[in-house]
């Protein structure tokens, strides 16, 4: 990559709104498709729930299947894999039993596939996981996110500034909003697979901002008179070369693993290929305009802190007045000669 030898000089920073409404459309519109569909899609991990995959010998469509299925109720049927003959089966939890209920579920489903003909097929696998555990899987995958969250802001805000430590947390969950969001727009769900690839992300862009942060730092000795934005701007230049080749190649191997893993990793790695992307732009745009935003309000608010003390100071002297000093005794040689002069 030739370009890539020369110090590139592109305004990131003078362009940063114009990413920052990319960012607010595309989690809108996440929102918005996870209210019409009643919430944000959760796998089997932290609903609990029967989830079965079934190879047929043939091709068959869903409707097939879902006809078939007719007396089993609350159902989820959908295409797996790309042969045309895999079925993916899902049942959520009915009662409070865990483990006779779920294992029931999964034999009348196949019970009842088998009585309408449908016996050409054979049970891939079978997941089968109770809400208590589900509930527990969810609660320890917050946990873990939240404690992610408090060790990045520690270690960069002790490692750098507090307000580069604000502007990489920010940028985390920017990249967190916008991958749920993508998620629920293509119709993922989120599982445990997808909750690892969640915090590999966090991870990878976290390194992404210390690393312009790191430039940032060292510009602060040589370029002290320059403005803050410019400085930042140019530190992204300097870095642009190192992110372009990491995140790349990083994409490559994720778009890989996207197309050639299976069914079972499509989550993952879906999530893994937009959280590369996700964390690149957010590390040039979302947490550097952050870490601009404070220390710029920091400024502001010491100047202004600064000019109503200097005021308040010359307002205590004019209402003092002005000091006078007392008049000096005349000696009493002038006194003779003011006497003498009438």
């Amino acid at each position: 990559m030739p370009f890539l030898s020369k110090q590139p000089d592109f305004d990131f920073i003078g362009n940063r709104w114009y990413a920052v409404a990319v960012s607010l459309v595309i989690v809108v519109a996440g929102m918005a498709m996870a209210v019409a569909r009643g919430g944000l899609p959760l796998g089997i991990d932290f609903s609990g729930g029967t989830l079965m995959v079934l190879e047929f010998e043939q091709p068959i469509t869903e409707d097939s299947v879902r006809d078939a299925l007719t007396a089993v109720d609350e159902k989820v049927v959908q295409q797996y894999g790309d042969s045309g003959a895999g079925i993916l089966i899902r049942l959520p939890q009915a009662g409070p039993e865990e483990g006779t209920s779920l294992e029931q579920g999964a034999e009348q489903v196949i019970a009842t596939l088998e009585a309408s003909g449908l016996d050409g097929f054979e049970v891939v696998s079978r997941e089968l996981v109770g809400p208590v555990i589900g509930e527990e899987l969810q609660q320890r995958g917050v946990s873990a996110f939240v404690f992610a969250m408090a060790g990045i802001l520690i270690y960069v805000g002790l490692r750098f500034r507090f307000s580069f430590g604000v502007g990489a947390i920010v940028a985390v969950a920017h990249d967190i909003l916008v991958t749920l969001a993508l998620l629920t727009i293509f119709g993922y769900e989120l599982s445990l697979n997808v909750v690892a690839a969640m915090l590999t992300i966090t991870g990878y862009s976290v390194n992404d901002s210390i690393v312009v942060f790191d430039r940032v730092r060292e510009n602060l000795r040589s370029m002290r008179r320059d403005e803050f934005e410019r400085l930042v701007n140019t530190s992204i230049n300097q870095t642009l070369a190192r992110t372009i080749i990491t995140s790349g190649t990083t994409s490559f191997a994720v778009l890989a693993l996207f197309v050639f893993g299976g069914e079972v990793l499509r989550g993952f790695s879906f999530t893994m290929l937009v959280g590369v992307i996700t964390g690149t732009y957010s590390t040039i745009f979302i947490a550097t305009s952050t870490a601009i935003a404070i220390t710029q309000g920091r400024a502001r608010w010491r100047s202004q802190a600064a000019s109503e003390h200097v005021s308040a100071s010359g307002r205590s002297q004019r209402s003092a007045g002005p000091s006078r000093s007392p008049r000096a005794p005349r000696s009493p040689r002038s006194k003779g000669r003011k006497a003498r002069a009438s």
